[in-house]
């Protein structure tokens, strides 16, 4: 038999963490995610579904919302990525499909992303400098894309001017740690 062992984006055997002063940036790996499009002319009958189901409504352009287990954000017309604990839901986009049926379809992105959460009182002064968003004005609930060392991001404010989530294409794991890292290192 096999002996398969499971690593993170970046290569370890266990989450990157980062420490700086005034900011920490922590691989996060332990997310399940299932992308939800809604079929043509089913936009509201698939968010019903998923509210109704998973007693989650999906967010409108540029938020993202949270209801018991479950977390969303808007990444497109009619398009969602659904976020859950992948220990408790590691069949996310299985109980996906089933909440929204016909009127979406559903795609599993566990392995296709990564993420960073970047927090601490300096994280607005490494993330200004990164991406092309007005976070000093955003709020806890923005979920933007943006263009981070010519990756497409998306990133997630979880709490006003002092946590984010940045997430990316896992197979440039490498690269947007690295823009993260050498960000701070010239920042602090």
């Amino acid at each position: 038999m096999h002996r398969l062992k499971a690593i993170t984006p970046l290569g370890g055997t266990s989450p990157q963490i980062d420490r700086f002063d005034g900011l920490v940036i922590s691989e996060n790996v332990d997310r399940a995610l299932a992308s939800v499009a809604a079929r043509q002319g089913q936009d509201v009958a698939c968010s019903a579904a998923v509210l109704d189901q998973l007693r989650l409504p999906l967010p409108k352009p540029g938020k993202w919302s949270v209801e018991a287990a479950y977390m969303a954000w808007w990444m497109g017309p009619d398009l969602w990525m659904v976020d859950a604990d992948h220990t408790d839901h590691e069949l996310l986009a299985v109980n996906v499909k089933r909440a929204v049926g016909g009127t979406g379809s559903v795609a599993e992105q566990t392995d296709g992303w990564c993420r960073f959460d970047v927090s601490g009182v300096r994280v607005l002064d490494v993330l200004e400098r990164l991406c092309n968003l007005n976070l000093r004005a955003g709020e806890a609930g923005d979920a933007h894309r943006a263009v981070i060392e010519h990756l497409g991001c998306f990133v997630l404010c979880l709490e006003t001017g002092r946590k984010y989530a940045v997430i990316g294409p896992r197979s440039s794991a490498g690269s947007l740690h690295h823009a993260l890292l050498t960000t701070a290192q010239s920042v602090i």
